[in-house]
This record gives C-alpha cells, sequence and structure tokens, in this order.
C-alpha cells in the first residue's frame, strides 16, 4: 500500500535527508583534512626532535664511544619532556644503543628498511612498522666532527596514538554535526510548517489547479482586467484587455511594466490623487479607446497590495443605451403623439357636430402646416437620422409639458467631430434639453421658450442652450459638472451634466455658462471638428 505523504512533511523529510547528507560530506571533508594536518604536523614535530636530538654534543661522544649507559641516563630525561611515542638511537651499523620503551632490544637492528638516506646525511619522514608497531616518525643522522654519520636517530608518533587524537577530533566533530542536525530538524519542521501556513494548507497540485482556473476565468471575462502593485506595476492582464487597448504584446511581456507606460488615460486614471479612492463606471479614455472604468483597491491586513483596473468598451454601452433610448423615444413620441391626436380628434369633432365645416377645415390645415414645418426644418438641417428623432421627441415632449422648443434659424449639422461620436452628441443635447425644461418648469406660468442652436460651419461644433428658469445658484456653479450635483429638488439626478462634462472633455472641448437675460442660464459647449 502506497503511503500518501503531504507536502510538509515531503518538504521537512527532505531538507532533513538533504541537510544529514550535506552535513556527513562536510564530516567526512573535514575530518580528512584534520588527519592530514595532524600527520603533517606530528612529523614535523618528530623531525624537528631528532634533528635537536642529534646535535646534543653529549649523545654524539657517548655515541661515539659506544657508551650505552650514558646514552640512556641523557635519553631518559629527554624522553620525560618528550610527548613522541618513542625515542631511538642507533649506531652506523643502526643497531639499536637506546630505545624508550624497551630496553631488551639492545643491540637488535632496527627495522622499518628506511635507514639508508639517514646513513647519508639526510633527515626524513616516513610511516612504517617498527619493533612496536605501524608509527609515524622521523630520524635525522648524528654526525661527528668531520660530519661523517656516526649514528641514528629515531622519533615517532604510534599510530595507535593519532588514531586516539583522532577519535577525539571525530568525537567533537560528530557532535557538532548531531547538534546541527537537530537545529536543522527544528527549522524544517518549523519552515515547512510556515510554508503550509502561508499556501493556506493547500497541496501544490490543489494550488496549480486553483492557479490554472483563475487563469481560464480571467482569459474568459468579457470585460478588461488589470491588476497592479503598489508601485503601479502590472502584475496581471487578460486577453480581453489587451484586445480592447490593441496591446499586440504577449502578456508576459507587459508584466513588470509601470501601467502608465502602457496606457495612456485622459483623465489621468492612474494618478496619486485619484488612486486614494475606488471609483466605478468612470467614462475615460484608454489608449484612445472610450471605455467605462473601475478601480478597486486590493487591501490585506490593512495594508494596501494594489489595485484591480476592470473596463468595458463604451461602444457596448452605447449600443444597449442607443437601442433603450430610441425604444423609448419612440414610446414617448407615441404617447404624446396620441395624447395630442386625442385633443386634435375631441376638437375636430366638436367643430363638425356643431356643423361649423369651414372651421373644421381651417383647423385640419393649421395643425398640418406647423407639423410639418418643424418636421422639415429638422430633417434638412440635421444629417443624423438618430439626432433628427431626439430633436422630434424633444420638441413634443417640450409642447406637451406646455413649453416651445424654438430652433436657432441658423441651426445646421452636417458631419460628427472626429473626436465625438452619435451617441455622445445625443446624450450632450439630450441632457441639457431635459435640464432647461426642467429649470423653465420651475418658474410660474406662461413658460418660456426654450432656444437651441447647433452650427458646425466652422472648425468647431458650437452647441448653446438657453432657458429662462430660475439660474444657477452662486453656491453650485463651481462644482456644477461634479457627479451628483443637482439643483432639483427631488428625483434620481446629478448625473446628466456630469456626462456632458465628461463627453466634452474627452473630445477636448470646453463648457462656458452664463446667465440669461432677464433670468435663466445659457449653456455653450464648443468643441474641435478635427
Amino acid at each position: 500500500m502506497r503511503i500518501k505523504l503531504s507536502f510538509q512533511i515531503k518538504l521537512f523529510l527532505c531538507l532533513v535527508a538533504f541537510s544529514s547528507m550535506l552535513l556527513t560530506l562536510i564530516g567526512a571533508y573535514t575530518y580528512y583534512q584534520l588527519d592530514a594536518q595532524l600527520h603533517r604536523d606530528l612529523g614535523a614535530r618528530a623531525q624537528l626532535q631528532a634533528r635537536e636530538i642529534a646535535l646534543i654534543p653529549t649523545l654524539i661522544n657517548a655515541v661515539k664511544h659506544n657508551d650505552t649507559d650514558g646514552i640512556a641516563a641523557l635519553m631518559n630525561k629527554i624522553r620525560a619532556r618528550s610527548d613522541a611515542s618513542y625515542i631511538v638511537i642507533g649506531d652506523k651499523r643502526t643497531m639499536h644503543l637506546y630505545h624508550s620503551e624497551h630496553s631488551d632490544f639492545l643491540g637488535t637492528p632496527m627495522i622499518g628498511g628506511d635507514n639508508k638516506e639517514v646513513l647519508e646525511g639526510k633527515s626524513i619522514i616516513s610511516i612504517r612498522k617498527g619493533g612496536i608497531g605501524v608509527s609515524l616518525r622521523s630520524k635525522a643522522p648524528i654526525m661527528d666532527e668531520n660530519n661523517r654519520v656516526i649514528g641514528i636517530v629515531s622519533v615517532g608518533y604510534l599510530k595507535s596514538q593519532i588514531d586516539s587524537l583522532n577519535t577525539h577530533t571525530l568525537t567533537q566533530i560528530v557532535g557538532s554535526i548531531v547538534l546541527l542536525l537537530i537545529a536543522l530538524f527544528i527549522f524544517s519542521w518549523l519552515l515547512s510548517k510556515n510554508l503550509k501556513r502561508q499556501m493556506f494548507s493547500l497541496e501544490p497540485k490543489e494550488i496549480a489547479l486553483l492557479v490554472r482556473q483563475q487563469k481560464a476565468l480571467l482569459e474568459a471575462i468579457y470585460e478588461g482586467v488589470i491588476a497592479v502593485d503598489p508601485q503601479l506595476r502590472i502584475i496581471t492582464i487578460n486577453h480581453a484587455a489587451r484586445e480592447l487597448l490593441d496591446l499586440r504584446q504577449p502578456a508576459s511581456s507587459l508584466m513588470g511594466r509601470e501601467i502608465g507606460a502602457v496606457i495612456q488615460s485622459q483623465p489621468d486614471f492612474f494618478s496619486i490623487t485619484q488612486l486614494e479612492q475606488d471609483t466605478h463606471d468612470e467614462v475615460c479614455r484608454f489608449n484612445h479607446a472610450r471605455v467605462i472604468a473601475s478601480r478597486v483597491r486590493i487591501m490585506q491586513e490593512e495594508e494596501l497590495q494594489g489595485w484591480v483596473i476592470s473596463f468595458r468598451d463604451k461602444n457596448d454601452i452605447n449600443t444597449l443605451s442607443s437601442q433603450l433610448s430610441q425604444v423609448k423615444r419612440y414610446a414617448d413620441n407615441l404617447r404624446i403623439m396620441r395624447h395630442e391626436q386625442l385633443n386634435w380628434t375631441a376638437t375636430l369633432a366638436g367643430l363638425l357636430h356643431m356643423q361649423r365645416y369651414d372651421e373644421a377645415v381651417r383647423y385640419v390645415e393649421t395643425q398640418s402646416e406647423g407639423a410639418q414645418e418643424i418636421l422639415d426644418f429638422i430633417s434638412q438641417r440635421f444629417s443624423s437620422a438618430a439626432l433628427c428623432g431626439l430633436l422630434l421627441g424633444k420638441y413634443a415632449s417640450a409642447h406637451e409639458k406646455g413649453i416651445e422648443l424654438r430652433f436657432d434659424p441658423a441651426c445646421q449639422l452636417r458631419q460628427l467631430p472626429a473626436s465625438l461620436n452619435e451617441t455622445e452628441l445625443m446624450s450632450i443635447i439630450g441632457n441639457l434639453l431635459d435640464n432647461a425644461v426642467d429649470a423653465t418648469l420651475r418658474c410660474a406660468a406662461p413658460h418660456d421658450a426654450v432656444e437651441l442652436y447647433i452650427n458646425d460651419s466652422s472648425n468647431e461644433l458650437v452647441i448653446e442652450v438657453a432657458d429662462r428658469g430660475p439660474g444657477i445658484a452662486a453656491q453650485v456653479r463651481d462644482t456644477l459638472f461634479e457627479q451628483g450635483v443637482t439643483t432639483k429638488d427631488k428625483g434620481d439626478h446629478g448625473i446628466g451634466l456630469h456626462l456632458v462634462a465628461s463627453h466634452v472633455a474627452q473630445a477636448h472641448g470646453n463648457i462656458e455658462v452664463s446667465d440669461n437675460d432677464p433670468h435663466g442660464a445659457i449653456f455653450s459647449l464648443f468643441i474641435p471638428m478635427t
């Protein structure tokens, strides 16, 4: 049966196994180096002692006269102060004259086979098996006043003594390794536990699955999504965002780049002041694409981790808005036409019932002439069919409320500005007319006319809407185009003029607000044609 281990246990065991192997190799290498160094140190020490002993005049004289008692008396004193395993003195025939450990070796040959070079006057270091075992030893020649070799000094350290020293060193190394292993066990366990906690107790396979699912979900989202870190560097971007912004680079090449270098926004969507608060459904431009964007801060334990920016093409919203607006205009126009038709029919029926046939004919002619006149004016002066429908609807709606929508005779619009589309133009004019009608209704009847001027004959499109309502209050004049600011007493307002200002700003135009005479307001818009 196969045992399934968790990631924490696997990581712990891998760290322990690797650490143990590494420490074992380090310990073996250290032991080898220390053993070699010990042999070098003991060999040098033995050589130094052998050379110094060989230069003692008393010893030289005793060896020359083969005085074993004198040699023994001198060497016993030296042996007492030496840490060597043994000291041996031999004559030029390599016969023992003194042995510090075995006095019965006197007169026997020195063994080991390493005396030839010494008899030639050289000092050597060798590892050989002698009379009492294998040892590391150094031999030096004893020379008389004529520089003739008359004897040999041998100082050695038995292998058993060296092994004892190595055992002590090895014990220290093993003890250190054991302590390090214990520390590494604890560290490995704490590390694996901490990693497990940071991974939310998930296994690597589960994390990989989540990453794949997250990537699939991100790529499946129709909206563009970009995440940035606190330094405004891109950390993720989906396919929809690259497609909407016409970014041809792969996502990997965009990672880590500053978002301001990838997206040019208008207004500045990524400025420090803007990033201090979240925003939703803000109309702006990203790389010359009109989008509706939202920005949300990513917070973790009260610490800012970055922002997520989501956006969608404004044309998609415009399409739905246009369809909805068209349906609403049709419904409003039908309602208004039905209402007026009922009034017109009732009036005509009354005239016919009273047998005033001539008056009935004149009434029919008058009503047809007025309707046809405004229809002909709008259709001839404005090339946009959608705008014509909007103006006819607003004209009928204002007429139903008892307000005349008066068109300036110089009105004309043959083409739209390059930076403004049809839906945005209709939004601008529709909101301005609605506000003008609402302002006029706040004054006592009879109501004055709302005047409209649209002209594109110069290098800019000029739109003016004038009303004779109560005018703009001083306390809201400076913030009139901010979202949520309104002069109305009730209703869901405060959006219309904000949209107007957004569209005009994106088209690089400007707005002027002035007082009308004797009261009311005039909104003048100037939008470049190119």
